[in-house]
Formats: structure tokens, sequence, C-alpha cells
């Protein structure tokens, strides 16, 4: 059956529902009278069906899987208020206890009984928000009792970083400088990223896990060049490590690594409960080295919800079931849980890699090491490119996203698919198999946009470069247009 709608229609319609309601709901609109809850979670569980299968959403690096127990737990404290500590003091040391083991889990210099300086976030965003906030504040003390100017703060970053360090730059008015990428160099080079290190720097922020390609950067080295400029400058220039996707998984698969708090110039460190740390959407922590690298006037202390109570964050009131979830999986998996499961992302990773390579029409852009992810570009795109490889996907119901790098590398375009806990062999060896009949059924057709953008103007012939760029661009815009001009709905 076809069910054809117009984006115009003011209404909502669902066959089901209509047992119980024969009128139309207005979409923008609050209803005048209520509604059986019978129909009221019918006609948004039919609305929600033709969402993306979450499983299948290998665009994510968020976990979309957890054992029925902790579900159970998380639903059971739902109605908790993550802020009121004093109401639900349990919940609170639950978030202490999370703190206090992640930073042991990544070498925070602690003695016997000294508690971990950290908090609980809504995710790596906000964490990385309140460690910028910590290092502006840190230049800024500093500048101010040396009377020096400091209006001027910038971060050093590498162009490979997520948006939320470019939402920080633009929110708190601070510089971002971004080291440039490279073809086959698609991280922040350390070298480069010293060299733009200046007296206004309040950090360098390093990835561990690059989102384009899972590539660890080179902490150790950066800690190394940068220890060396500030001794001749007689800076003291920090590093901030963004470990969201990666934090979870040095520990367990590369112990020897050293990126966390073993290297000195380490003062903050982030990490996404919800992605390796296997919970679902809603949980970041950040952690700094010792009480001294957060400054007292960031934190606020508040007594109306009874007994005093510092805060250090940017929202208030949040859910307590993501911490207590994170709390389920450190004392369920334990150390050797987590690297089992580690181990297994990673082997299906190779699975995948190796399928792909075996096809012989594929680059694979990213490394064995580092986050379990692969991404890779067409070997050759003359005939179709990387987005329409997506969109024709998409019909096999997997979700796997085309994008181009960064600056400088604009004219490379990859795909890239994530290997979380619940993406089996059995679903890597039949992605390969869905990769082969996509290429052959585009094989089957005419290559007309990219003949047409080749040859030009006036039969000015394009650089491969140009093509691609152009190419890229035409795709973008055209798959945009399917989902906003989409009319009809097949069920």
């Amino acid at each position: 059956m076809v069910l054809s709608k117009t984006e115009s229609d003011a209404s909502i319609h669902s066959t089901f529902a209509s047992r119980y309601v024969r009128n139309s709901l207005p979409r923008f609109e609050m209803p005048e009278n209520s509604i059986p809850k019978e129909a009221a979670y019918q006609i948004i569980n039919d609305e929600l069906m033709l969402d993306g299968n979450p499983r299948l959403n290998l665009a994510s690096f968020v976990t979309t899987w957890m054992e029925p127990e902790c579900d159970k737990l998380m639903m059971e404290s739902i109605n908790k208020n993550y802020v009121d500590m004093d109401e639900y003091p349990v919940t609170t040391e639950l978030q202490n206890r999370c703190v206090n083991m992640i930073a042991r889990l990544f070498n925070a210099p602690l003695g016997d009984g000294e508690a971990a300086v950290g908090v609980g976030t809504v995710g790596s965003s906000e964490a990385i928000m309140l460690a910028g906030l910590a290092f502006k504040r840190q230049w800024q003390n500093k500048r101010k009792a040396q009377g020096l100017p400091w209006d001027k703060p910038n971060i050093v970053t590498g162009a490979n970083v997520q948006v939320c360090w470019e939402k920080f730059a633009r929110y708190f008015e601070v510089e971002l400088k971004e080291v440039k990428l490279r073809e086959d160099y698609y991280v922040m080079d350390p070298e480069k990223a010293v060299e733009m290190v200046d007296e206004n720097t309040i950090c360098v922020a390093a990835i561990l896990g690059s989102t384009l390609t899972g590539e660890f950067e080179d902490v150790k080295l950066l800690n190394d060049l940068l220890a060396e400029k500030n001794k001749q400058t007689g800076w003291d220039t920090p590093i901030h490590v963004d470990a969201a996707s990666g934090g979870f998984i040095a520990p367990f698969l590369y112990p020897e690594l050293e990126w966390d708090f073993r290297l000195p110039l380490v003062k903050s460190i982030n990490v996404s409960g919800h992605k390796y740390g296997l919970v679902y959407a809603g949980i970041g922590w950040v952690v700094w080295r010792t009480k001294s690298d957060l400054p007292d006037e960031l934190i606020f202390h508040i007594n109306y919800l009874g007994a005093d109570q510092p805060t250090f964050t940017l929202n208030f009131s949040k859910g307590s079931s993501q911490v207590i979830a994170q709390y389920y999986q450190l004392i369920r998996l334990g150390f050797e849980g987590y690297r089992n499961v580690m181990d297994n992302c990673r082997e299906n990773m190779m699975v995948l890699r190796k399928g792909l390579e075996k096809t012989g029409r594929f680059n694979i852009v990213s490394k064995e090491n580092g986050v379990p992810l692969v991404a890779f570009s067409l070997k050759d795109s003359s005939r179709h490119n990387e987005f329409e490889v997506a969109e024709t996907l998409r019909r096999f119901g997997w979700i796997v996203p085309a994008y181009t790098m960064p600056a400088d590398a604009e004219h490379v375009t990859v795909l890239r698919v994530v290997i979380r806990e619940d993406f089996s062999r059995t679903l890597a060896e039949r992605l390969v198999l869905d990769f082969e009949k996509v290429l052959h059924e585009l094989d089957s057709l005419p290559a007309r946009v990219q003949a047409k953008m080749a040859n030009g103007v006036n039969g000015v012939k394009k650089t491969p470069e140009e093509t691609q760029r152009e190419v890229t661009s035409y795709w973008k815009k055209f798959v945009e247009s399917k989902k906003i001009n989409k009319n009809k709905i097949i069920c």
C-alpha cells in the first residue's frame, strides 16, 4: 500500500488510532481536547517506525544496546533528578565512584584515599566546554597576575576536531587555531601544532580517536615537543586530551600507549560514557589531573536543595539513569570485561576491513590501531562516488555516512563504518555482500553526472580534484533534496 502525504498537510493521520480518534490532530499546535492514551501511543509509534534502525546505524559511535538488567535499572531511576544531591545521596555517591574509577583508569596521580577531581556531563561536548573554561580562566588569572594582556586567548587543535571545539571557541570567545590536514595524514601534526603555540595559547587539544578515521594522535610526541618549547620560552602551555571515543579503548587494547596523565602536560581528559563506555546516549565525563587544575571560582555552591552542594556544569537538572548505567557497566564488566568487548570490536573491524579489501574496489584510509572503525574510499570514482554508494546502501537498511575530509584534504571523500559492541561478525560479512550488490548495481548505470561535470564549461577540461569537489557538492544537494522532497512512503 502506498500512502501519499505532503509537507503542507497540517494534520497527523493514524489508521489504528482512528478507532479512538475520529478527527485529525493538529501537527504544530496543542490539540484542544485530550485523547486516549492508547491513541497517543499508536500515533507516535506509527511515526517512529519510519526512523532508521539504531543497530544498523553505522555512522554513530553511540551505544545502541545494553543488558536487560541495566535497562531495568535505568527505568527504575528515570524519575530521579541528578542535581538533587541531598535528596539522592546514593546517586551522587555512584557518580563520585565513576569519576574516581575513570581518573585511575587514566593514571591520575592520586595518593591512597585521595579523591579524584571530575564531573559527569551530558556528553563530551559539555565536558569539553568545562575543560576549556578551566584552561581559559587559568590562563587569564596568570596573565592578570603578570600584568599582561588577557583578552586574546587561543587554542590549538587539528582541523579534524569534532564540532564541539568550534562551538567552544565561538561561544566563549577563544580563537581556534587549526593545524590543516593533508592527504594520507588525517590527524594533527604535533610539530606543526607546537609551532602555532604562542603566549596566548590556553592549551593544545589532542584527539584520542579522530571522528574521521579513528586514529589516535601522538600525545606523547606532542607532550615532549611542547615541554621543550615551554622550557625555551618560559611558558607553561598545557594539553587537553579529547578521548571521547578512545578513552575507553586505549587502556584495554593499548595499555603501554602513553597518552593520559602519565604525561606531565596533560591536565584534563574528557571521555564519552555513551560511546565505548557502553552506556546509552547522555553521559560524558571530564577529569582533571589535580584539584589545582580546576579554578575554584568556576565552582558554584548552592543550598536551596538541602545541604551545601558544589556544582560545575553548564546545565542544571538532568536524569540520573545514565550515571547509574555507567556504574553498572564499570562493576559488571570490570577491566576484563571491557578488554573482551574491545577485543571483539577490533576483531570484527578486521573482518570487515579484510572483506572490503578483498572486493578490490576500495582503498582503506583508516589504520588498524585506534578506534575500531573502517574508513575507506573508492579506488575508481569515475563512474559513481561514495555519496551514491551510501545512498544506495540505505535500501538494505544500512546507514553508512559519506563525507569529505577537512582542510586541506577536502578533495578526499570517504565512507566510514563504526564497529560497536552489537555489530557482530555475521553483520560484518553481510555488509560486505551488500556493498558488492550496490557496486554491481551502480556499475550498470550510466555515469551521467561525472561525465557532464568532467567536461567543464566550453569544453575546458577540469582536473580530477575539481571534478571530485563538484560531484561531491552535487550529491550532497541531491541527498538533501531527497530527504526534504520525499512525498511517498511505502509500507
